[in-house]
């Protein structure tokens, strides 16, 4: 019984520490330590290393997207020559920033959050950066907005790029929506689609409610994305699990 107990404790800190801690799945904390500190921190601009390490000390900080992720995210968006972008789930800043600088100076982002309080924080910094023009910051919640958009049919086909690192509950609910607003050949990005490695967790996993709760949508929304026609989907094991939705119809 002691055993299992500690099977069981051993479950429940690991799951912990994949979201709470470094977002990786890596099994060596050493090869992700490597991985930032040969090929993401050299090439991170100062104003990104700023408001990374002014949220490492907010007590939400797991909350930022990883710098890793940034970086990918940066690229990914200057592969696909992105311009009108939307990022729903801003907090402090980090991964918009990262988008801000990414797209051309005349390249819009549509930021929507539940609250302005943690973009505050990071405004200053992003401001600093000279790209705070490119942001449109909405606040409030995100569903309704979106609906506003697609009252509007101007909006339908129009973005090129959409971020998506929010409440995991509405995942599905984002998709339905966002579908008809990236254009065909854009791609949204939903985060955390691995949710720390548990989306394969045994049913006796010891993990806490909450974790349990956000995991059972975030398995509803990978599997809607894997039957989903109008779509084709990469799922990388990069940071907390990301997939890549390319709209094809």
């Amino acid at each position: 019984m002691a055993a299992n107990r500690e099977g069981q404790e051993e479950n429940k800190d690991r799951y912990f520490k994949l979201v709470h801690g470094n977002k990786t799945l890596l099994q060596s904390e050493k090869l992700y330590e490597y991985l930032l500190e040969t090929s993401v921190y050299p090439r991170e601009p100062q104003c990104l290393k700023e408001i990374r390490e002014l949220t490492y000390k907010h007590p939400l900080s797991a909350m930022m997207t990883s710098p890793d992720e940034a970086q990918f995210l940066s690229m990914l968006l200057k592969l696909i020559n992105a311009k009108n972008t939307m990022e729903i789930g801003v907090f402090t800043g980090y991964s918009l920033l990262a988008t801000a600088l990414a797209i051309p100076d005349d390249g819009k982002i549509l930021a929507l959050d539940i609250t302005k309080e943690h973009y505050e924080k990071g405004l200053p910094i992003i401001q600093k950066a000279g790209v705070a023009h490119k942001i449109d910051f909405r606040e409030g919640p995100a569903l309704p907005l979106l609906d506003q958009l697609i009252q509007d049919e101007k909006y339908h086909g129009t973005f090129d790029f959409v971020f998506v690192d929010a409440d995991k509950d509405n995942y599905v609910n984002y998709h339905k929506r966002l579908i008809e607003l990236v254009k065909v050949g854009g791609v949204i990005g939903y985060d955390n689609t691995l949710w720390g490695g548990s989306v394969v967790a045994p049913p006796d996993a010891h993990l806490d409610e909450h974790f349990l709760y956000v995991r059972d949508f975030v398995q509803e929304l990978n599997k809607a994305l894997a039957v989903d026609p109008r779509i084709e989907i990469c799922q990388l094991s990069i940071a907390d699990g990301v997939t890549l939705c390319r709209r094809i119809g």
